[in-house]
């Protein structure tokens, strides 16, 4: 996988075709085929990524499984939403200062599986030069909404917190920004329990949650049937946000475990980074990338192998985020 341009009289010439992974049929990871895709241009306000790192998220495979069909996902989707490499080409009305910068890219609702990629400049964050492209795309989606969703949960240093899904990447950045209160996390294995501690946890829990405590803030990842359980482990006050369902959705009547304890005021919401101002995102991620959190990489695999990639999350494998690449550099 190498280039797909030159530079002409000053300018760009893009190649016919690229690589990039599609999701042909929704379902298990055997719908996504590698593909020779047209190169993408970059419009007004936009840059063209030459992509070197692809974060494979929780979400990539909630959308490859069809789980949120309803939001308009069609088969043939270019899957991924973060990419790190350096700018190629600007679109209209874009500083041409940006080509030639390494960059962290989002790039919407898919779009990053894949050799080039274009971003709004909005959602587009230089690269410290002591940065690798590698750990920026696993620090630089999971730790803003870490970051934003324990404030929408008005979330205050000291007060207990329980992190549903821990294991991943946004439940990991959540353990290191949980501080100084107890912290409590769901996983999967004593050897997870033992890397999150090390990483801050205080508690460890099965992914039932097993165990007495009540806690002033859930952070829940997974969502799925289970959900309905973890209203029980709030404190008086206490608030659930929802950040994800890796684990599909919750049951229709969920709610109603809200109201059988209504004299406790419990609240619940959910939480997307969609919501957070551009520039306000922006900040924390340019703070974060300067003095990052500890990114945990579970592996780096070829863009070739994003269907792996997504079996092995699908089979509960995954401690961090693997991370796919292209070869460019």
């Amino acid at each position: 996988m190498g280039s797909h341009f030159t530079q002409v009289d000053g300018g760009v010439r893009y190649g016919p075709t690229m690589k990039a992974v599609s999701i042909k049929a929704f379902g298990d990871p055997s719908g996504m085929a590698v593909i020779d895709a047209p190169d993408p241009s970059p419009g007004p306000g936009q840059v063209l990524v030459e992509v070197e790192t692809i974060g494979v998220g929780g979400v990539d495979a909630v959308i490859r499984r069809g789980t949120l069909g309803g939001y308009g996902f069609t088969e043939g989707l270019i899957p991924g939403s973060e990419v790190a490499g350096r700018v190629i080409a600007v679109g209209d009305d874009t500083d041409a200062a940006w080509v030639g910068r390494r960059v962290w890219a989002f790039t919407g609702v898919g779009g990053a599986y894949a050799e080039l990629a274009v971003a709004r400049i909005a959602d587009v964050t230089p690269l410290p030069d002591a940065l690798s492209p590698t750990d920026a795309v696993t620090l630089g989606s999971a730790g803003p909404v870490a970051h934003f969703a324990l404030a929408h949960a008005r979330f205050s240093p000291g007060e207990s917190l329980l992190i549903r899904g821990a294991a991943g990447s946004i439940g990991i950045m959540a353990v290191q920004l949980g501080g100084p209160g107890p912290i409590a996390v769901t996983t999967s294995s004593a050897e997870r329990g033992k890397r999150l501690t090390e990483l801050g946890a205080t508690v460890v829990l099965d992914r039932d949650g097993t165990g007495t405590g009540e806690y002033d803030v859930i952070l829940d990842i997974v969502g799925g049937p289970g959900l309905p359980a973890f209203v029980d482990r709030l404190a008086d006050n206490g608030r659930l946000v929802s950040v994800g369902v890796v684990g599909g959705y919750p049951p229709a009547d969920f709610g109603m475990a809200f109201l059988r304890s209504f004299q406790r005021s419990r609240s619940f919401a959910t939480f997307s980074l969609n919501t957070v101002p551009e520039e306000a995102r922006n900040q924390v991620r340019e703070a974060q990338f300067e003095a990052p959190l500890k990114a945990v990489v579970h592996d780096v695999l070829p863009l070739a192998e994003a269907a792996d990639a997504h079996r092995r999350m699908d089979a509960g494998e995954v401690f961090g985020r693997i991370v796919l690449t292209t070869g460019a550099n």
